[in-house]
Protein backbone atom coordinates (compact mmCIF):
# COMPACT_ATOMS: atom_id res chain seq x y z
CA UNK A 1 0.00 0.00 0.00
CA UNK A 2 1.23 3.49 -0.68
CA UNK A 3 0.97 6.25 1.47
CA UNK A 4 0.28 9.78 0.06
CA UNK A 5 1.45 12.71 2.03
CA UNK A 6 0.04 16.22 1.92
CA UNK A 7 1.80 19.29 3.05
CA UNK A 8 -0.26 21.63 5.73
CA UNK A 9 2.78 24.19 6.85
CA UNK A 10 2.61 26.00 3.48
CA UNK A 11 2.53 29.45 1.93
CA UNK A 12 -0.83 30.05 0.70
CA UNK A 13 -0.34 31.80 -2.56
CA UNK A 14 2.65 29.13 -3.24
CA UNK A 15 1.58 26.02 -1.93
CA UNK A 16 3.83 23.30 -2.12
CA UNK A 17 2.03 20.12 -1.25
CA UNK A 18 3.32 16.66 -0.98
CA UNK A 19 3.41 14.52 -3.83
CA UNK A 20 2.04 11.01 -3.56
CA UNK A 21 4.53 8.58 -2.74
CA UNK A 22 3.84 6.32 -6.52
CA UNK A 23 6.45 5.26 -7.99
CA UNK A 24 4.30 4.29 -11.40
CA UNK A 25 2.81 7.51 -12.64
CA UNK A 26 3.43 10.57 -9.68
CA UNK A 27 0.45 11.96 -8.58
CA UNK A 28 -0.31 16.00 -9.56
CA UNK A 29 0.50 18.06 -7.02
CA UNK A 30 -2.41 19.94 -5.09
CA UNK A 31 -2.92 21.82 -2.83
CA UNK A 32 -4.14 21.02 0.80
CA UNK A 33 -6.78 23.78 2.15
CA UNK A 34 -7.17 23.51 6.02
CA UNK A 35 -10.63 22.80 6.81
CA UNK A 36 -11.93 22.42 3.34
CA UNK A 37 -10.03 19.34 2.53
CA UNK A 38 -9.94 16.01 4.50
CA UNK A 39 -7.29 13.53 4.86
CA UNK A 40 -8.04 10.33 3.84
CA UNK A 41 -6.62 7.04 5.92
CA UNK A 42 -3.73 6.04 4.19
CA UNK A 43 -2.61 9.78 4.03
CA UNK A 44 -0.69 11.78 7.08
CA UNK A 45 0.52 15.79 6.92
CA UNK A 46 4.02 16.81 6.79
CA UNK A 47 5.38 20.03 6.47
CA UNK A 48 6.77 21.68 3.82
CA UNK A 49 10.53 23.29 4.72
CA UNK A 50 10.76 25.56 1.73
CA UNK A 51 8.39 27.92 3.03
CA UNK A 52 10.73 28.35 6.16
CA UNK A 53 13.27 29.91 6.94
CA UNK A 54 13.06 28.62 10.61
CA UNK A 55 11.23 26.17 11.80
CA UNK A 56 11.44 24.34 15.26
CA UNK A 57 9.44 22.14 17.79
CA UNK A 58 9.91 22.25 21.43
CA UNK A 59 8.50 19.97 23.73
CA UNK A 60 7.64 20.87 27.39
CA UNK A 61 6.86 18.75 30.52
CA UNK A 62 3.09 20.32 30.72
CA UNK A 63 0.99 22.35 28.46
CA UNK A 64 1.53 26.23 28.77
CA UNK A 65 -1.98 27.84 27.81
CA UNK A 66 0.08 31.35 27.90
CA UNK A 67 3.54 33.09 27.46
CA UNK A 68 5.25 36.43 26.30
CA UNK A 69 8.23 37.28 24.83
CA UNK A 70 10.86 38.44 27.02
CA UNK A 71 13.56 41.04 26.21
CA UNK A 72 16.89 40.28 25.81
CA UNK A 73 20.54 41.75 24.90
CA UNK A 74 21.39 40.26 22.02
CA UNK A 75 20.22 42.98 19.58
CA UNK A 76 17.25 44.38 17.17
CA UNK A 77 16.38 43.54 14.22
CA UNK A 78 18.45 40.64 14.12
CA UNK A 79 18.84 38.08 10.69
CA UNK A 80 21.36 35.73 11.48
CA UNK A 81 21.41 31.98 12.90
CA UNK A 82 21.52 30.29 15.17
CA UNK A 83 18.67 32.27 17.01
CA UNK A 84 18.01 32.70 20.82
CA UNK A 85 14.67 33.59 22.15
CA UNK A 86 13.87 34.15 26.09
CA UNK A 87 9.93 32.98 27.00
CA UNK A 88 7.98 33.25 30.02
CA UNK A 89 5.20 30.96 30.64
CA UNK A 90 2.37 29.39 33.00
CA UNK A 91 1.90 25.64 33.25
CA UNK A 92 -1.58 23.60 33.49
CA UNK A 93 -0.55 20.78 35.34
CA UNK A 94 -2.44 17.52 36.75
CA UNK A 95 -2.74 19.24 39.84
CA UNK A 96 -2.84 22.55 41.35
CA UNK A 97 0.31 22.36 43.34
CA UNK A 98 2.41 21.01 40.44
CA UNK A 99 2.03 24.00 38.35
CA UNK A 100 4.94 26.58 38.14
CA UNK A 101 5.95 29.85 35.99
CA UNK A 102 8.84 28.89 33.91
CA UNK A 103 11.88 30.85 31.94
CA UNK A 104 12.44 29.29 29.01
CA UNK A 105 15.93 30.03 26.76
CA UNK A 106 15.54 28.31 23.28
CA UNK A 107 19.10 28.66 21.88
CA UNK A 108 20.73 26.88 18.46
CA UNK A 109 17.91 27.33 16.83
CA UNK A 110 19.36 27.04 13.30
CA UNK A 111 17.96 28.05 9.84
CA UNK A 112 15.72 24.76 8.57
CA UNK A 113 17.38 22.72 6.35
CA UNK A 114 15.75 22.72 2.69
CA UNK A 115 15.53 19.82 0.36
CA UNK A 116 18.24 20.70 -2.39
CA UNK A 117 19.96 23.27 -0.52
CA UNK A 118 23.39 23.73 -1.86
CA UNK A 119 26.50 24.07 0.34
CA UNK A 120 27.33 26.87 -2.00
CA UNK A 121 24.85 29.40 -2.05
CA UNK A 122 25.19 32.51 -1.08
CA UNK A 123 25.65 32.67 3.15
CA UNK A 124 28.23 34.34 4.42
CA UNK A 125 27.06 33.22 8.33
CA UNK A 126 29.36 30.23 8.86
CA UNK A 127 27.04 29.23 11.68
CA UNK A 128 24.74 28.59 9.22
CA UNK A 129 26.41 25.25 7.94
CA UNK A 130 25.32 23.61 10.82
CA UNK A 131 21.82 22.94 9.80
CA UNK A 132 20.58 19.96 11.18
CA UNK A 133 21.40 20.59 15.01
CA UNK A 134 18.54 19.89 17.60
CA UNK A 135 17.28 23.69 19.33
CA UNK A 136 18.20 23.61 23.25
CA UNK A 137 15.90 24.51 25.55
CA UNK A 138 16.82 25.38 29.02
CA UNK A 139 14.77 26.90 31.58
CA UNK A 140 14.27 27.72 35.54
CA UNK A 141 10.75 27.38 37.38
CA UNK A 142 9.14 28.71 40.22
CA UNK A 143 6.44 27.16 41.75
CA UNK A 144 3.02 28.52 41.27
CA UNK A 145 -0.06 27.70 42.63
CA UNK A 146 -2.92 26.37 40.08
CA UNK A 147 -2.90 26.89 36.88
CA UNK A 148 -1.79 29.70 35.00
CA UNK A 149 -4.47 31.58 32.72
CA UNK A 150 -2.74 33.87 31.45
CA UNK A 151 1.38 35.10 31.69
CA UNK A 152 1.99 38.79 30.91
CA UNK A 153 5.86 40.68 31.32
CA UNK A 154 6.11 44.28 31.67
CA UNK A 155 6.71 46.09 28.47
CA UNK A 156 9.89 47.50 27.63
CA UNK A 157 10.28 50.58 25.16
CA UNK A 158 12.16 49.45 21.66
CA UNK A 159 15.75 49.35 21.82
CA UNK A 160 15.93 49.59 25.61
CA UNK A 161 18.35 46.92 27.07
CA UNK A 162 17.55 44.12 29.88
CA UNK A 163 16.86 45.88 33.22
CA UNK A 164 20.46 44.98 35.40
CA UNK A 165 20.46 42.86 37.83
CA UNK A 166 19.85 44.62 40.24
CA UNK A 167 16.43 46.13 39.08
CA UNK A 168 13.14 43.62 38.66
CA UNK A 169 11.68 42.24 35.74
CA UNK A 170 7.86 41.95 36.19
CA UNK A 171 5.61 39.53 35.23
CA UNK A 172 1.94 38.99 35.59
CA UNK A 173 0.09 36.14 35.73
CA UNK A 174 -3.66 34.81 35.97
CA UNK A 175 -4.36 32.22 38.49
CA UNK A 176 -7.29 29.54 38.36
CA UNK A 177 -7.20 30.39 42.11
CA UNK A 178 -8.92 34.10 41.07
CA UNK A 179 -5.43 35.77 42.60
CA UNK A 180 -3.02 38.05 39.94
CA UNK A 181 0.35 37.68 40.97
CA UNK A 182 3.25 39.64 40.11
CA UNK A 183 6.96 37.95 39.93
CA UNK A 184 10.76 39.78 39.40
CA UNK A 185 12.04 36.75 36.84
CA UNK A 186 14.96 39.12 36.61
CA UNK A 187 17.43 36.43 38.89
CA UNK A 188 15.59 33.41 36.53
CA UNK A 189 17.00 35.06 33.45
CA UNK A 190 20.52 35.54 34.72
CA UNK A 191 20.85 32.21 36.28
CA UNK A 192 20.36 31.03 32.73
CA UNK A 193 23.00 33.26 31.01
CA UNK A 194 25.62 33.18 34.22
CA UNK A 195 27.53 29.71 34.76
CA UNK A 196 27.86 29.68 38.57
CA UNK A 197 24.89 32.51 39.28
CA UNK A 198 22.44 31.22 41.54
CA UNK A 199 19.06 33.11 41.66
CA UNK A 200 18.25 34.73 44.73
CA UNK A 201 15.30 32.86 45.99
CA UNK A 202 14.28 35.61 47.99
CA UNK A 203 13.34 37.49 44.92
CA UNK A 204 12.28 34.13 43.19
CA UNK A 205 10.27 31.98 45.08
CA UNK A 206 7.61 34.23 45.85
CA UNK A 207 5.74 36.87 44.28
CA UNK A 208 6.64 40.45 44.69
CA UNK A 209 2.67 41.58 45.37
CA UNK A 210 -0.73 39.95 44.94
CA UNK A 211 -3.81 41.47 43.46
CA UNK A 212 -7.15 39.67 45.67
CA UNK A 213 -9.56 42.61 43.97
CA UNK A 214 -11.14 39.44 42.13
CA UNK A 215 -12.37 37.42 44.86
CA UNK A 216 -12.39 33.62 44.13
CA UNK A 217 -13.21 34.60 40.49
CA UNK A 218 -10.62 33.40 37.98
CA UNK A 219 -9.52 35.63 34.89
CA UNK A 220 -7.90 35.39 31.75
CA UNK A 221 -7.69 39.57 30.87
CA UNK A 222 -4.49 40.86 31.75
CA UNK A 223 -2.41 43.71 30.39
CA UNK A 224 0.42 45.80 31.31
CA UNK A 225 1.66 49.48 30.25
CA UNK A 226 4.09 51.48 30.73
CA UNK A 227 5.25 55.41 31.67
CA UNK A 228 7.11 56.56 28.22
CA UNK A 229 9.24 59.02 30.19
CA UNK A 230 9.44 56.26 33.21
CA UNK A 231 9.53 52.85 32.03
CA UNK A 232 9.36 51.92 35.93
CA UNK A 233 5.86 53.52 36.05
CA UNK A 234 4.03 50.41 35.50
CA UNK A 235 -0.03 49.92 35.38
CA UNK A 236 -2.04 46.66 34.91
CA UNK A 237 -5.38 46.04 34.18
CA UNK A 238 -7.01 42.41 35.10
CA UNK A 239 -10.72 41.36 34.07
CA UNK A 240 -12.35 38.01 35.51
CA UNK A 241 -15.38 35.92 34.62
CA UNK A 242 -17.51 38.26 36.80
CA UNK A 243 -17.05 40.87 34.20
CA UNK A 244 -15.02 43.27 36.44
CA UNK A 245 -11.61 44.95 35.59
CA UNK A 246 -8.97 46.10 38.24
CA UNK A 247 -6.45 48.59 37.63
CA UNK A 248 -3.13 48.11 39.67
CA UNK A 249 -0.25 50.54 39.14
CA UNK A 250 3.31 50.99 40.77
CA UNK A 251 4.28 53.09 44.17
CA UNK A 252 7.25 53.96 45.80
CA UNK A 253 6.67 51.00 47.72
CA UNK A 254 5.61 48.12 45.22
CA UNK A 255 1.81 47.96 44.03
CA UNK A 256 -1.82 49.39 45.04
CA UNK A 257 -5.04 48.34 43.00
CA UNK A 258 -7.60 50.79 43.31
CA UNK A 259 -10.80 49.19 45.05
CA UNK A 260 -13.59 50.42 42.92
CA UNK A 261 -13.95 47.94 39.64
CA UNK A 262 -14.80 48.83 35.98
CA UNK A 263 -18.09 47.85 35.57
CA UNK A 264 -20.14 48.29 32.50
CA UNK A 265 -19.70 44.47 30.66
CA UNK A 266 -22.00 42.07 31.73
CA UNK A 267 -20.00 38.63 31.44
CA UNK A 268 -17.03 37.46 31.39
CA UNK A 269 -14.13 39.86 30.45
CA UNK A 270 -11.65 37.95 28.00
CA UNK A 271 -9.22 40.03 27.09
CA UNK A 272 -7.65 43.90 28.22
CA UNK A 273 -4.87 45.84 25.91
CA UNK A 274 -3.82 49.28 26.96
CA UNK A 275 -3.92 52.11 24.19
CA UNK A 276 -0.32 52.69 22.65
CA UNK A 277 -1.14 56.33 22.36
CA UNK A 278 -3.19 57.60 25.44
CA UNK A 279 -1.60 56.25 28.90
CA UNK A 280 -5.21 56.46 30.48
CA UNK A 281 -7.00 54.71 27.90
CA UNK A 282 -7.59 50.74 27.95
CA UNK A 283 -9.90 48.52 26.16
CA UNK A 284 -11.85 45.54 26.83
CA UNK A 285 -13.63 42.43 25.35
CA UNK A 286 -16.18 39.93 26.97
CA UNK A 287 -18.39 36.99 26.49
CA UNK A 288 -21.20 39.70 25.77
CA UNK A 289 -20.19 40.06 22.53
CA UNK A 290 -19.24 43.60 23.14
CA UNK A 291 -15.58 46.07 22.91
CA UNK A 292 -15.43 48.33 25.42
CA UNK A 293 -13.00 51.66 25.66
CA UNK A 294 -12.27 52.74 28.91
CA UNK A 295 -10.24 55.83 30.76
CA UNK A 296 -9.14 55.41 34.32
CA UNK A 297 -9.58 59.02 35.21
CA UNK A 298 -13.50 58.87 34.83
CA UNK A 299 -14.50 58.57 38.45
CA UNK A 300 -18.00 56.23 37.19
CA UNK A 301 -15.55 53.38 36.49
CA UNK A 302 -18.26 53.50 33.15
CA UNK A 303 -16.69 52.50 29.45
CA UNK A 304 -16.95 55.48 27.29
CA UNK A 305 -17.14 53.74 24.22
CA UNK A 306 -18.89 50.73 23.23
CA UNK A 307 -18.81 48.20 20.29
CA UNK A 308 -22.29 45.57 20.31
CA UNK A 309 -22.44 43.33 19.00
CA UNK A 310 -18.66 43.25 17.96
CA UNK A 311 -19.05 39.80 17.05
CA UNK A 312 -22.05 36.79 16.91
CA UNK A 313 -20.84 35.50 19.87
CA UNK A 314 -18.25 36.10 22.94
CA UNK A 315 -15.12 38.03 21.69
CA UNK A 316 -12.37 36.01 22.84
CA UNK A 317 -9.17 38.18 21.81
CA UNK A 318 -8.31 41.71 21.01
CA UNK A 319 -5.24 43.85 20.01
CA UNK A 320 -4.03 47.06 19.62
CA UNK A 321 -2.00 48.42 16.84
CA UNK A 322 1.13 49.41 18.25
CA UNK A 323 2.13 51.44 14.98
CA UNK A 324 -1.26 52.98 13.79
CA UNK A 325 -3.06 53.33 16.91
CA UNK A 326 -6.82 53.72 15.53
CA UNK A 327 -6.72 50.09 14.99
CA UNK A 328 -8.12 47.09 16.70
CA UNK A 329 -8.11 43.96 15.98
CA UNK A 330 -10.59 41.19 17.43
CA UNK A 331 -11.90 37.47 17.14
CA UNK A 332 -14.82 35.99 18.18
CA UNK A 333 -15.78 32.43 19.63
CA UNK A 334 -17.43 31.91 16.10
CA UNK A 335 -13.50 31.90 14.52
CA UNK A 336 -14.04 35.59 12.46
CA UNK A 337 -11.54 38.44 12.61
CA UNK A 338 -12.61 41.73 12.61
CA UNK A 339 -10.24 45.29 12.29
CA UNK A 340 -11.96 47.83 13.87
CA UNK A 341 -10.81 51.72 12.99
CA UNK A 342 -11.44 53.78 16.10
CA UNK A 343 -12.05 57.17 13.53
CA UNK A 344 -15.45 55.49 12.30
CA UNK A 345 -16.54 54.77 15.81
CA UNK A 346 -16.95 58.20 17.15
CA UNK A 347 -20.09 59.32 15.50
CA UNK A 348 -21.49 55.78 14.17
CA UNK A 349 -24.55 54.54 16.61
CA UNK A 350 -24.18 51.67 14.26
CA UNK A 351 -20.29 50.60 14.24
CA UNK A 352 -19.16 48.27 11.58
CA UNK A 353 -15.48 46.91 10.94
CA UNK A 354 -13.60 48.24 8.12
CA UNK A 355 -12.53 44.20 7.32
CA UNK A 356 -13.61 40.73 8.52
CA UNK A 357 -12.37 37.26 7.74
CA UNK A 358 -13.92 34.03 8.49
CA UNK A 359 -11.08 31.86 7.21
CA UNK A 360 -10.68 29.99 10.70
CA UNK A 361 -13.71 27.59 11.45
CA UNK A 362 -13.29 27.44 15.57
CA UNK A 363 -12.86 29.93 17.86
CA UNK A 364 -10.08 32.28 17.48
CA UNK A 365 -7.95 31.61 20.56
CA UNK A 366 -4.88 34.79 20.36
CA UNK A 367 -4.46 37.68 17.78
CA UNK A 368 -1.66 40.30 17.55
CA UNK A 369 -0.58 43.39 15.60
CA UNK A 370 2.76 42.26 14.04
CA UNK A 371 5.28 44.82 16.17
CA UNK A 372 6.54 47.14 13.26
CA UNK A 373 4.39 46.61 10.01
CA UNK A 374 1.10 47.79 10.23
CA UNK A 375 -0.61 46.08 8.34
CA UNK A 376 0.24 42.64 9.39
CA UNK A 377 -0.73 40.42 11.98
CA UNK A 378 -0.80 36.77 13.14
CA UNK A 379 -3.57 34.95 14.19
CA UNK A 380 -4.42 31.38 15.73
CA UNK A 381 -7.67 29.40 16.51
CA UNK A 382 -9.09 26.11 18.04
CA UNK A 383 -9.04 24.09 14.46
CA UNK A 384 -4.94 24.04 15.18
CA UNK A 385 -4.12 26.66 12.63
CA UNK A 386 -1.33 29.79 13.25
CA UNK A 387 -2.29 32.18 10.33
CA UNK A 388 -0.39 35.35 9.35
CA UNK A 389 -1.92 38.10 7.57
CA UNK A 390 -1.38 41.14 5.71
CA UNK A 391 -4.29 44.26 5.06
CA UNK A 392 -2.01 45.90 2.28
CA UNK A 393 -2.72 42.63 0.23
CA UNK A 394 -4.59 43.23 -2.93
CA UNK A 395 -6.06 40.42 -5.20
CA UNK A 396 -3.72 39.57 -7.78
CA UNK A 397 -5.54 38.18 -11.03
CA UNK A 398 -2.15 36.74 -12.90
CA UNK A 399 -0.91 34.76 -9.98
CA UNK A 400 -0.63 31.59 -10.86
CA UNK A 401 0.41 28.56 -8.07
CA UNK A 402 -0.14 24.72 -7.73
CA UNK A 403 -3.40 23.11 -9.40
CA UNK A 404 -6.38 24.13 -7.09
CA UNK A 405 -10.29 24.29 -7.94
CA UNK A 406 -11.67 27.46 -8.23
CA UNK A 407 -14.15 27.10 -5.12
CA UNK A 408 -10.72 26.76 -3.16
CA UNK A 409 -8.86 29.35 -4.97
CA UNK A 410 -11.84 31.93 -4.42
CA UNK A 411 -12.18 31.35 -0.69
CA UNK A 412 -8.85 32.10 0.41
CA UNK A 413 -8.66 35.83 1.16
CA UNK A 414 -5.47 37.41 -0.82
CA UNK A 415 -5.08 39.08 2.62
CA UNK A 416 -4.29 35.78 4.25
CA UNK A 417 -0.15 35.15 3.74
CA UNK A 418 0.69 31.60 5.55
CA UNK A 419 -0.81 28.96 7.46
CA UNK A 420 0.94 26.88 9.68
CA UNK A 421 -0.28 23.64 11.29
CA UNK A 422 1.16 20.62 12.95
CA UNK A 423 0.37 21.75 16.62
CA UNK A 424 -2.79 20.52 18.50
CA UNK A 425 -4.96 22.73 20.42
CA UNK A 426 -2.83 26.08 19.93
CA UNK A 427 -3.97 28.61 22.80
CA UNK A 428 -1.57 31.66 22.06
CA UNK A 429 1.12 32.98 19.13
CA UNK A 430 3.38 36.44 19.66
CA UNK A 431 5.48 38.16 17.09
CA UNK A 432 9.28 38.31 18.33
CA UNK A 433 9.69 41.57 18.33
CA UNK A 434 13.62 41.27 18.18
CA UNK A 435 13.88 38.73 15.46
CA UNK A 436 11.62 40.14 12.60
CA UNK A 437 9.26 37.87 11.41
CA UNK A 438 9.60 35.25 13.71
CA UNK A 439 6.57 33.54 15.43
CA UNK A 440 6.28 31.87 18.93
CA UNK A 441 3.14 29.91 19.57
CA UNK A 442 1.78 27.78 22.30
CA UNK A 443 -0.65 24.59 22.56
CA UNK A 444 -1.15 21.24 23.95
CA UNK A 445 1.94 19.32 22.73
CA UNK A 446 4.50 22.18 23.40
CA UNK A 447 5.99 24.97 21.41
CA UNK A 448 6.26 25.84 17.72
CA UNK A 449 8.82 28.97 16.57
CA UNK A 450 9.23 29.56 12.93
CA UNK A 451 10.27 32.20 10.39
CA UNK A 452 8.46 32.19 7.15
CA UNK A 453 9.29 33.08 3.75
CA UNK A 454 5.98 35.47 3.67
CA UNK A 455 7.29 37.92 6.29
Amino acid sequence: MTMSTRKVWMEVDDVLPAIEENEEQPAQAEAFIPGRHKLEKDEILEPDDSVYEMRHSLNVTWPCLSFDVLRDNLGDGRQRYPATAYIVAGTQADTANNNELSVYKMSSLHRTQKDGDESDEDDDDENDNDLDEDPVLEYRTVKHIGGVNRVRAQPLPPSTPLPPLSQPYHVATWAETGKVHIWDVRPLIESLDAPGYVADKNRTSKPVHTINSHGRAEGFALDWAADQANPSALRLVSGDTNSKIFHTVTTQTGFTTSPQAFTSHTSSIEDLQWSPGEPSVFASCSADQSIRLWDVRVKSRKSALTISPAHESDVNVISWNKTTSYLLLSGGDEGGIKVWDFRNLKDSSTPSPVASFTWHKAPITSIEWHPTEDSSFAASGADNQVTLWDLSVEPDEDEAGVPMDEDSRENIPPQLLFVHQGQKDVKEVHWHPQIPGSVISTAYDGFNIFKTISI
